[in-house]
């Protein structure tokens, strides 16, 4: 199992972004997904999770400015970033919590982390 981030770059204040993660492999359920960030010398924290069922958390911080969503089918998950600011400059990793994979023709479950993505929100 492997998780793809994408979509980081560099933005202007009060621009946009949008996030893209992908999880492939033999996966055969994944529960939530989500995204934390983490600045050098900082804790990683969350900013955005989503359930299988829908159901979203935001980090303060960003509610009204970021929306997360995923297709189940294509095991994506995604995070529109809008009025970015400057404080929001960060390393973003996108999370699966509870994969249910095949490997060798066993079940497993299992947390995954993708790579990070930068965002840098600069004028």
């Amino acid at each position: 199992v492997q998780l793809q981030a994408s979509g980081g770059g560099l933005v202007q204040p009060g621009g946009s972004l949008r996030l893209s993660c992908i999880a492939s492999g033999s996966i055969l359920s994944i529960d939530a997904m989500g995204w934390y960030r983490q600045a050098p010398g900082n804790q990683r924290e969350l900013v955005a999770r989503i359930t299988s069922g829908g159901v979203t958390t935001y980090a303060d911080s960003v509610k009204g400015r970021f929306a997360i969503s995923r297709d189940n089918a294509k095991n994506t998950v995604y995070l529109q970033m809008n009025s970015l600011k400057l404080e929001d400059t960060d390393v973003y990793y996108c999370i699966a919590d509870r994969i249910v994979y095949l490997s060798s023709g066993s079940h497993y479950m299992a947390d995954f982390w993708g790579q990070g993505t930068q965002v840098t929100v600069s004028s």
